[in-house]
């Protein structure tokens, strides 16, 4: 299948996933209410962490600002999930640089996964990628200092909760991980 079919697709598959199921679910760890805030999933962020390495960073931008505004469509947040999105692709490239051990050119058309780059540093450019994109939106959201708590906990809970969805995806549709990964 051809690398721009598939990210289509994965295109697609992560904004009607996020848009149609996660963001109806309103999840709480806690049984009681009034003791952490509600959130939601984020999975499509998932679309710009899993582009190739070769990609163009103005292409990164473009893509990341049509996947926030499909979100914010979907969720009606005026441009909140398209400026957390180009955020998020903007630093993309400085944090794969610091964490693959070669020039990110050498590695041509590869997408990062967990096959390429093993659990902990893609479970680190995951998380490092995902809190600037929950922390932007998180922000933009709430827009309060005096509910820095609130935004604190709202962003970890999220943050976790959407590290568990790279996992079970990476699982899922990762080919041929090896044990020693």
């Amino acid at each position: 299948m051809s690398i721009y079919l598939r990210n289509f697709l994965r295109f697609l598959m992560l904004v009607l996933i996020q848009g149609l199921l996660l963001n109806s679910l309103s999840q709480r760890w806690w049984p009681s209410p009034g003791t952490l805030p509600p959130f939601i999933p984020f999975i499509y962020p998932l679309f710009i962490l899993l582009l190739p390495l070769a990609t163009p960073v103005w292409f990164m931008l473009m893509a990341g600002f049509v996947l926030g505004l499909s979100m914010d469509a979907f969720m009606d947040t005026g441009g909140m999930h398209a400026a957390a999105c180009v955020l998020m692709a903007f630093a993309r490239m400085s944090v794969l640089a610091a964490l693959l051990p070669r020039k990110l050119r050498d590695y041509g058309n590869v997408t990062p996964s967990v096959k390429m780059m093993g659990w902990t540093p893609f479970l680190t450019y995951a998380a490092i990628l995902l809190l600037v994109h929950h922390l932007v939106y998180f922000i933009m959201e709430i827009w309060n200092i005096h509910s820095i708590v609130y935004l604190i906990t709202k962003t970890l809970l999220t943050l976790v909760t959407s590290i568990i969805f790279v996992v079970i995806y990476a699982l899922l549709f990762s080919h041929s991980i090896s044990k020693s990964d």
